[in-house]
């Protein structure tokens, strides 16, 4: 046996990460965690896997990256995600919180920067860098080279294909084991391919939360009342299952869903609109967005509160900004009890709008109404990608779960919610007042082009008091 410690390390754990995960760090793997270290270790170079919401799947790549860092020298590891945030304060910070769990000899070897990890003594011959993958920086997974390549790409569904297209040959080395982990957010796509067409030439597995044990039963409990076990939501975040429903959903999950994390600011020179969906039945709750351009800040419901109440709660938060952070414009649903609510606002000087979204929409021909309208203006103002949405479960659920038809006359028809409710869905409250904001004279047109959502439009539109 050698005298060197750092040698024994090596012969103890180069080809047994379960054994590292175990020793080192002083975890315990489950079943499914255990198999995906050993077929990296037994040299897959093609790894696939599609996985519910809290699964363990970045704690998974964690232990591989750092097993892969430590004992695979030289190496070069290559961790990758759509966004910034999912990179940073998802992935990487699981990785960091691993390192933490090192030993201090080998926490010694290591130097950990913002945004990469690498052995002190051969910096350049061994680390971990994390890269942004978008579709402006193509190049995120590109030209890398080394005797030992890990490419790690988190929420594969989401990364653009321009990325995939230019990491291509990286991906094709003798040397390289890629690493592709993702919600299964679209039905369309590198990482789609990868687990369907591909999947003969992929190791590719999904890891359901309902089968996993660090996922408790409350919780999916939780998500299938909230969500519906029909919708996509709960196939995605809990059965780690690809969306069914894209041909008949007006906004397919991964568009909302990547509007969540997208690094987008508010633009200082945009004035703030608010769309307010009053609530009409006790279930229902009424809903207030509030959105800056491109940026939706804030998005709150509440319950159980009369019209008069709903008007001072409406009026308490107006007055509470400095007047440049006032709404432009309050857009109501008029339809019902809505009408009651905007024309108080507008006897309290209130700059309040009243939508009756069951009129003719400025597009007649295309759209049976204005909610449909409305709805697909949304859809265009999503796939534009240049918007942001808030970190709101509900409002994902909501978003992604309305379906449209066609009418006898060829006429796009947003459902309505009594349909949803025989769906066994809760009324898209908070959907439906982001919807709102898009009837603004002073951020959108109705122009049937999803580029055009900006512009202001020509004339009044029909059902704006």
């Amino acid at each position: 046996m050698s005298d060197n410690p750092l040698t024994e390390f090596v012969l103890r754990y180069r080809d047994d990460p379960v054994l590292f995960v175990k020793e080192v760090l002083g975890a315990t793997p489950y079943d499914y965690q255990e198999e995906f270290l050993n077929a990296i270790a037994t040299g897959e170079r093609k790894m696939s896997v599609r996985s519910g919401h809290g699964t363990g799947k970045s704690t998974s790549a964690s232990w591989a990256m750092l097993w892969y860092l430590l004992l695979r020298f030289p190496n070069k590891v290559v961790v990758t995600a759509p966004t910034s945030s999912q990179l940073f304060d998802a992935l990487f910070a699981e990785l960091k919180r691993w390192i933490n769990e090192l030993p201090p000899h080998l926490q010694q070897l290591i130097t950990t920067k913002s945004d990469r990890v690498e052995l002190t003594s051969a910096a350049s011959e061994a680390f971990i860098s994390a890269r942004t993958s978008r579709a402006e920086t193509p190049e995120a997974l590109a030209g890398v080279h080394s005797e030992n390549v890990l490419l790690v790409v988190d929420e594969a569904s989401g990364v653009p294909e321009k990325v995939f297209e230019a990491a291509a040959g990286s991906m094709s080395g003798h040397s390289a084991t890629t690493l592709l982990l993702s919600n299964p957010t679209r039905s369309s796509g590198t990482f789609y391919e990868t687990q369907t067409r591909l999947s003969k030439s992929w190791w590719t597995r999904r890891w359901s939360c309902i089968d996993s044990p660090l996922v408790s039963d409350e919780f999916v409990e939780e998500m299938r009342e909230r969500y519906g076990e029909e919708s996509n939501a709960f196939r995605i975040r809990v059965l780690g299952e690809f969306p069914l429903a894209d041909d008949d959903t007006i906004i397919p999950f991964h568009l909302a869903q990547s509007a969540i994390h997208r690094d987008i600011e508010i633009t200082p020179d945009k004035k703030p609109i608010w769309g307010l969906d009053v609530a009409r039945f006790g279930t229902d709750k009424t809903a207030l967005c509030k959105r800056y351009g491109n940026v939706v800040t804030d998005i709150e419901a509440w319950q159980g509160l009369d019209l008069m109440q709903t008007v001072g709660r409406v009026m308490a938060e107006y007055e509470s900004l400095q007047p440049s952070l006032r709404p432009s414009e309050i857009l109501v649903d008029s339809i019902g009890v809505g009408g009651g609510v905007v024309d108080r606002l507008r006897e309290l000087g209130m700059p309040v709008r009243g939508i009756n979204v069951g009129e003719a929409p400025a597009l007649g021909k295309t759209y049976m109404n204005l909610r449909s309208e409305l709805w697909f203006k949304t859809k265009g103002w999503l796939e534009d990608r240049s918007c942001k949405l808030p970190k709101d479960e509900q409002l994902l659920a909501e978003l992604t779960s309305i379906r449209y038809s066609f009418t006898s006359s060829g006429k796009l028809k947003a459902e309505g919610k009594d349909t949803m409710r025989k769906r066994g869905l809760k009324s898209p409250d908070l959907a439906d007042a982001l919807c709102l904001t898009m009837a603004s004279d002073a951020t959108t047109a109705l122009s049937g082009n999803n580029n055009n959502w900006n512009k202001s439009i020509k004339r009044n539109l029909k059902g704006i008091a």
